[in-house]
């Protein structure tokens, strides 16, 4: 599959350290995907609008933390929930919380995982073999969502 055709992958992060450890992670795994970083919801609204210089193209696998400034995590994941255009991308949270209220919400919003950045390691395998098995994302022919249930990581509702 040409670059041109891999899915994109946004990253909702203030935090650079955990970004680059994002990064680390998804080249340990090969994974090779187009990666763009918003540092808050407000941020990655408009990089998903094409406000930005850096649009991305959609669908795409968005990686979402909860606790950023100017727009959190849910309040991103509200305007995509409430926006047509943009309930084709896919969105994972990410995030440090085990909070059961956190997650319930998030599911709440059609997240499509709650994932732990605990092991990233395991979270970027589980990523890579989705994107491998899911090169159709956003389709309506693709598998459910309940395929990414992995190991130790917080399964899919």
């Amino acid at each position: 599959m040409s670059d041109k055709n891999l899915v994109p992958i946004l990253i909702l992060e203030d935090n650079d350290v955990d970004v680059e450890i994002v990064r680390r992670a998804f080249r340990k795994d090969d994974i090779q995907n187009p990666l763009y970083v918003a540092e808050d919801g407000a941020v990655a609204l408009d990089i998903l609008n094409g406000e930005k210089e850096d649009r991305i193209s959609q669908p795409c696998l968005i990686l979402v933390d909860i606790n950023m400034p100017r727009m959190d995590g849910f309040s991103f994941l509200e305007a995509v929930h409430s926006d047509e255009r943009l309930k084709k991308n896919v969105p994972f949270m990410l995030t440090t919380s085990r909070r059961e209220s956190d997650m319930e919400r998030a599911y709440g919003l059609k997240v499509a995982g709650y994932l732990l950045k605990d092991d990233i390691g395991k979270v970027s395998t589980m990523l890579a073999e989705y994107l491998r098995t899911n090169k159709w994302l956003g389709h309506e022919d693709a598998p459910p969502v309940s395929s990414l249930q992995s190991g130790d990581e917080t399964p899919a509702r």
